[in-house]
């Protein structure tokens, strides 16, 4: 077998088999095959597409590339849920522990940070204490005895997808269903998890910036989860204004307790609801979806979701009286409300997430290389989102800064708000949920790449929380 033979047959649009699939990944893991030759094949899936199957063999190649999770010594039905990543995103952080509160084994390992803010590990550090560095052992016992834990996740799973992100940067082949989906879906499926719930953004603070693409991303990764034998639900979600109304590190942890006692953001509160009552239906705790949501509903106020969330802090090593005292969490230096200085009442029509989201970064929330130290005190909070009526004076947004590009971070964040004398509808937190085998699909010429306006740099959670 020759790659360049099987680099000819994906550019005359030929369907490869399983055993060349492998042969492609296994040759690139064992350096046998040079970069050349596989970004020659990146771009051929790049504008030529790959079949389901096809997008399953890669996806199966990918993850059995590394280590693949085992959590059979977990009892009772493991779920995972993965984000395709946003600005304000921290709903593992109360989907997990309002899962966990009812039986369902919420084993997770998620990644750091690269762009606005940090990753869900990142989140979880800002809370004093908190390990997630646990050995297989007291991971294993601590999910069997509390239903829930966090960790980082190993290095070695699913290497293959590593080394083909790094060459699809530098190769502007990024942006490809085929590709996006077998990442995603190799590490979730390397998880080890027996049902996975995805939360696929769409808009200006996600990678996928209209419906089309994120639906057919969507579908693609419900079908490899069958073909896979993994149920699998993808939910599209609306990312035009950045979710909830805390960005940062210890302010988005202190907004999911706030969720968690009952106290959240409406669309934030809104979408861990709807995740969680997936979550329940899937692990087949419940059936009926109006019963599952009530389930989830009352874990909220009678507070068992925030009590499993105190638990799991507890048990990693964390400080959980965070739970009631915010003040425990890193404190910024300078807190600066920004007020409305109309001199009539408007309505907020339009949030640029993306810029809200850089605004973040630019003051520490996040990193631009694996390298760079987050500041876990800094972040934005946003006092009016869309729909929201604005009078003379109000507070917009609050800035937590410590210093660092305070004026610039200001002006971002200015910039990222439009407003119309006109009242403006609240847009819908949820925009489909897909949760049927796509029997029917073979191949997606329609969507074989996403459009070309484009954001390569809001990739950055994608693959990571």
């Amino acid at each position: 077998m020759r790659m360049i033979d099987l680099i000819e047959k994906k550019k005359e649009k030929i369907e490869l088999t399983k055993e060349e699939i492998t042969f492609i990944i296994n040759g690139y893991v064992a350096k046998e095959i040079p970069d050349y030759q596989i970004s020659a094949f990146l771009m051929a899936i790049y504008f030529n597409g790959m079949t389901n199957q096809e997008i399953y063999y890669l996806t199966d190649s990918m993850l059995h590339s590394g280590e693949v999770i085992d959590l059979s010594k977990i009892n009772g039905i493991k779920v995972d849920k993965h984000s395709t990543g946003g600005v304000g995103d921290k709903t593992s952080l109360v989907v997990g522990p309002l899962a966990a509160s009812f039986g369902v084994k919420m084993a997770k390992m998620s990644g750091r940070g690269l762009g606005h803010t940090g990753g869900t590990l990142d989140k979880l550090e800002s809370i004093p204490g908190y390990n997630i560095e646990l050995t297989p052992q007291e991971f294993f016992k601590q999910v069997n005895n509390i239903g829930i834990s966090i960790i980082g996740q190993t290095a070695n799973v699913a290497p293959a997808d590593k080394l083909l992100y790094a060459l699809r940067d530098v190769t502007a082949t990024v942006d490809s269903i085929p590709l996006i989906a077998s990442s995603i879906m190799s590490k979730k499926l390397a998880s080890g998890a027996d049902s996975i719930v995805l939360d696929v953004k769409v808009g200006s603070g996600a990678f996928m910036k209209n419906v089309d693409s994120a639906r057919c991303l969507a579908k693609t990764m419900v079908e490899l989860g069958r073909l896979a034998k993994k149920p699998t639900i993808a939910t599209l979600t609306n990312m035009e204004q950045p979710l909830g109304c805390a960005i940062g590190n210890a302010i988005e942890v202190i907004e999911a307790i706030e969720t968690l006692k009952g106290h959240g953001p409406k669309d934030f509160t809104e979408l861990c609801i709807d995740f969680t009552t997936e979550i329940l239906m899937v692990a087949g705790i419940e059936k009926d979806e109006k019963v599952a949501r009530l389930m989830v509903e009352d874990a909220i106020h009678s507070g068992k979701g925030v009590e499993k969330f105190r638990e799991m802090i507890s048990w990693q090593g964390g400080n959980p009286n965070v739970i009631d005292d915010y003040t425990l969490f890193a404190q910024a230096n300078e807190i600066i409300d920004l007020d409305f200085e109309g001199t009539s009442p408007c309505y907020v029509e339009r949030i640029d997430a993306l810029k809200i989201g850089e605004a973040a970064m630019l003051l520490g929330a996040g990193r631009s290389t694996k390298e760079e130290a987050i500041d876990p005190a800094v972040g934005i909070y946003l006092h009016k989102k869309i729909g929201d009526v604005l009078n003379p004076n109000d507070t917009l947004v609050t800035i937590y800064s410590n210093g660092k590009n305070t004026e610039e971070a200001v002006k971002m964040v200015l910039d990222a708000y439009e407003m119309s004398s006109e009242k403006i509808e609240c847009p819908n937190i949820i925009i489909e949920t897909i949760n049927a085998p796509i029997l029917s699909i073979h191949n997606f010429p329609f969507c074989q790449v996403i459009s070309a306006e484009r954001q390569v740099g809001a990739l950055s959670a994608a693959t990571i929380l």
